[in-house]
């Protein structure tokens, strides 16, 4: 298994749309399996293939001593209840702000096999799930946030305030 990069905020693959799943084979359980040493390396609770490059409607996800991937995700319900709480990326690293979501939310796909799976999250899994379906449709955090909150996280970006991972040190050369 291995750790993959996790794009950062102004790379262009965070606003596309990735492509429905349609080969469950080897390579998108890799994947998956790759993407969840990448959500654990990072401290992340989920992530989108499209944050490590990958344009395939899949997320992973760990909450609560549980884990899964959703493949071909859909937003099946939502409750009209709507909370506010603090809401970070591991595409925005460093960047917390206050967003609204549905308290509750039911999200239907298939597993990695091609397996119908559904969860019920309410508070923070819902909001798990709701912002990892977000990343599959080019929909970021930011754009969640109340106007001010989202002009204070632009001119945090642009003056570089996001908390980059260090690069990783030179390979000697033998």
């Amino acid at each position: 298994m291995a750790r993959l990069d996790i794009r950062i905020f102004g790379d262009p693959v965070l606003r596309m749309r990735a492509n429905e799943v349609t080969d469950f084979d080897e390579h998108l359980r890799t994947l998956a399996d790759d993407m969840f040493d990448t959500l654990r390396a990072a401290n992340g609770v989920g992530l989108a293939a499209n944050q490590v490059g990958v344009l395939k409607r899949l997320f992973v996800w760990e909450h609560d001593q549980r884990h899964g991937a959703f493949v071909n995700p859909e937003v099946v319900e939502t409750s009209e209840e709507i909370v506010e709480a603090e809401e970070g990326c591991l595409s925005f690293p460093g960047l917390f702000y206050p967003a609204e979501r549905p308290l509750r939310a039911r999200v239907a796909g298939v597993d990695v096999h091609g397996d119908p799976v559904e969860e019920v999250g309410e508070g923070l899994f819902a909001r798990i799930l709701l912002h990892e379906l977000d990343h599959l449709n080019g929909i970021l955090f930011i754009d969640h946030l109340a106007r001010h909150d989202r002009r204070e996280a632009m001119k945090r970006i642009r003056r570089g305030e996001l908390e980059l991972p260090p690069e990783p040190a030179p390979t000697p050369e033998l």
